[in-house]
């Protein structure tokens, strides 16, 4: 009676907190895990993906999927965390808004037995069971070579993704090893670079508005972390009849972004099969909780343990192979060009 009395109360709080999707009885059975998702910002088209395609490949697997939303509020996804826990769930798959804040709630998950698996990016200084994300420092150097490609010398701005998240230092780290023997021969000259908090489009919006007027529209090309960013500097050139002039990179394949590509006010994209890093966080989250060995391939130091971790492989997008997204059925070719 006490612990329904408490799944109930807990059930309720998260409803309260943010998106309760979907919610089940906790510990049905190891055949039937239950596992808490929480995400950082179901406002960003991305994780809607995300959360549909992960949903879909537990269901079949026989797990249930309880999905939290933080709405980028590091408090939030912590009381979250914590409702989930109080759920008894079997595993938590969680993308941290900010990855170094969770290592006391994920001390709590362990104490109580439960698995932690970090998705898309690291959770830092926390003992967790295991990492699932596409190379991101390969995303990085693909972001910078689509941008070279077009504007292969002159003025370049660097607007990075929030600092609150791990992956975008990583991305910079491969943005750099790029562009910094080009900055080394004098054919590119870094003249500003910015984070963006929350991954904010409008405020990528004014930070490179600002640029702009800093160094009175002389800049040849925008790294911009992923597609939100992207729209963002794109508005702020656009202001300036600049849009399509200056080369911009991206990430996710957001609809709007591949639209941008399939324009040219956008160089590229990176496209990562959202339903591949679904079902591989779905799959690594049920073996944990069978007691199964996961198929690992890689390793990554979070400041607190080596992570053992699934990496997949990320597909720089252009326009000259913008169908992979057609291909791979996560866009039809009437919601990219209209017809």
């Amino acid at each position: 009676m006490i612990s329904r009395l408490l799944h109930t109360i807990a059930v309720a709080a998260a409803l309260t907190a943010g998106n309760a999707l979907f919610v089940a009885d906790a510990h049905a059975s190891k055949e039937a895990p239950v596992i808490g998702f929480s995400i950082d910002d179901l406002r960003v088209e991305r994780w809607t993906h995300d959360r549909d395609y992960f949903v879909e490949a537990a269901k079949k697997l026989g797990a249930t999927v309880n999905v939290q939303s933080a709405n980028a509020n590091e408090s939030r996804q912590i009381a979250q965390i914590e409702n989930l826990i109080a759920q008894g769930v079997d595993a938590l798959v969680i993308v941290p808004f900010n990855s170094k804040v969770l290592g006391n709630v994920i001390a709590s998950a362990k104490r109580a037995g439960i698995k932690v698996v970090s998705y898309d990016r690291l959770i830092l200084g926390a003992d967790i069971d295991g990492y699932v994300s596409f190379d991101n420092e390969k995303v990085g150097e693909m972001q910078a070579q689509g941008v070279v490609k077009v504007a292969p010398k002159g003025n370049y701005f660097l607007l990075g993704g929030a600092a609150t998240d791990n992956n975008a230092r990583i991305l910079r780290d491969g943005q750099m090893k790029v562009l910094k023997p080009l900055v080394d021969k004098g054919d590119i000259k870094i003249v500003g670079q910015q984070w963006t908090p929350e991954w904010d489009p409008a405020k990528a919006q004014s930070i490179v508005e600002n640029a702009l007027t800093a160094s009175q529209n002389n800049i040849q090309g925008i790294i911009a972390s992923n597609d939100g960013t992207a729209g963002g500097a794109i508005q702020a050139l656009a202001g300036q009849k600049l849009a399509g002039k200056v080369p911009v990179s991206g990430q996710d394949a957001d609809l709007a972004g591949v639209r941008r590509v399939v324009e040219g006010t956008q160089a590229m994209t990176v496209y990562k099969p959202i339903k591949t890093i679904a079902a591989s966080a779905a799959q690594l989250a049920v073996d944990l909780v069978k007691g199964k060995t996961p198929k690992f391939n890689a390793q990554f130091d979070n400041k607190k343990t080596k992570v053992n971790t699934v990496l997949l492989t990320p597909t720089l997008l252009t326009k000259e192979n913008i169908d992979v997204v057609v291909q791979d059925g996560f866009y039809t070719r009437q919601q990219i060009f209209g017809k």
